[in-house]
């Protein structure tokens, strides 16, 4: 097993930190921070990638030292690329910059651009590999997913009473949750690529799916998750969806094609935050990943149901969340509980378009 210093986790945490930025846009390219130390653990430069096309966190960092990166730490949270796209190498970018040691968090899954730790290695650079690996792992949890099954990893999140409806019987909902759930769902929506519903939910609560600030005031676009709306009904022309705080995207053919197109747009990590109807058959179809549950200490008794038939007939075909996680958020009258963990897949086919039901969702 490979030996780290103090200097490097802490370097490393900070490394994971540059790379969850603000402003990065969501998508294909993973998420890369990294952070360079002299030979004493020094900081001396902090780089990270901002995007297709733009410099990798290694070159970025790089490019602050001028020239001052011989017998140098490089610290990095996922393994230097050894391919030439439209940047350079990274391996070959640490080699000629003269640093002594490579540290990185996760090997890069990528069979186009791995292999930078053998070339390393072949030039004499120390390289170590799996500091903070579950960290790196969760940081782009999304393009990982993509590369192992070449879709993009889907998230239901609900919000729903302690008895599971998402509204009470005249449909009103605001709030069923507290303001402090509300806060992390909107950090969840900044975290994917594409926030999906079904016209049902569109046409019922004309929402606006944007990511907020605590003020209510919406991300600037270049950081807006694509909006995405599933099913055959049109949305009106003076509906929020179509105004320009964040791009729209109708899919006509049902979740399993249109989660098709969306990879093709480059989406790797979609939040589902559709209605009852919608989430049955993404689950029913095997598509939902994890399910991201915001559960209020309220009953309400009657009103529509968290998700419609599954098709389960006994407590043996129950669906249980696997590896779940329980965090309380708030306190008092505010206290709601999130509770996080993976989907087994039904894995039936999904033969028909899903038409939304009118079922209102939660934290537009």
């Amino acid at each position: 097993m490979d030996r780290f210093t103090g200097e490097e986790e802490r370097a490393m945490r900070r490394a994971l930190e540059a790379a969850r930025a603000p402003g990065v846009p969501q998508g294909p390219n993973p998420r890369v921070g990294c952070v360079i130390l002299d030979p004493q653990g020094r900081e001396l430069a902090r780089g990270h990638h901002r995007g297709s096309g733009t410099p990798h966190a290694e070159t970025d960092a790089l490019a602050r030292l001028r020239g001052r990166a011989r017998g140098a730490t490089a610290v990095v949270t996922l393994e230097p690329c050894a391919h030439t796209g439209r940047t350079g190498p990274c391996a070959r970018a640490l080699i000629d910059a003269g640093v002594a040691r490579v540290v990185y968090a996760l090997a890069d899954p990528n069979p186009v651009a791995a292999g930078g730790a053998e070339v390393l290695r072949a030039a004499g650079v120390d390289v170590a590999v799996g500091l903070l690996a579950d960290e790196a792992r969760d940081l782009n949890r999304g393009w990982l997913h993509g590369l192992a099954h070449g879709r993009p990893l889907v998230t239901w999140k609900l919000a729903a009473s302690l008895d599971g409806r998402l509204a009470a019987a005249d449909g009103t909902s605001q709030w069923i949750t507290s303001a402090t759930a509300r806060r992390d769902a909107q950090h969840l929506r900044a975290q994917c690529d594409a926030i999906m519903i079904g016209t049902g939910t569109a046409l019922a609560d004309d929402p606006s799916l944007t990511v907020r600030d605590e003020r209510g005031v919406p991300a600037p676009r270049a950081a807006q998750p694509l909006r995405v709306v599933v099913g055959t009904r049109e949305l009106p022309h003076d509906a929020r969806l179509r105004d320009d705080a964040a791009p729209l995207v109708i899919l006509r053919d049902g979740p399993a094609t249109g989660l098709a197109e969306l990879w093709e747009r480059g989406v790797r990590h979609v939040l589902l935050e559709g209605g009852p109807t919608l989430a049955a058959s993404m689950v029913r179809a095997g598509l939902v990943d994890e399910v991201v549950a915001y559960v209020a200490p309220v009953l309400l008794g009657d009103g529509p149901n968290a998700v419609h038939s599954l098709g389960l007939s006994s407590i043996d075909e129950a669906l249980r969340l696997c590896e779940p996680e329980a965090v309380v958020l708030g306190e008092g009258a505010e206290l709601t509980v999130r509770l996080r963990g993976r989907l087994p897949a039904l894995g039936a086919p999904l033969t028909t378009d899903v038409v939304e039901t009118s079922a209102p969702t939660r934290d537009k």
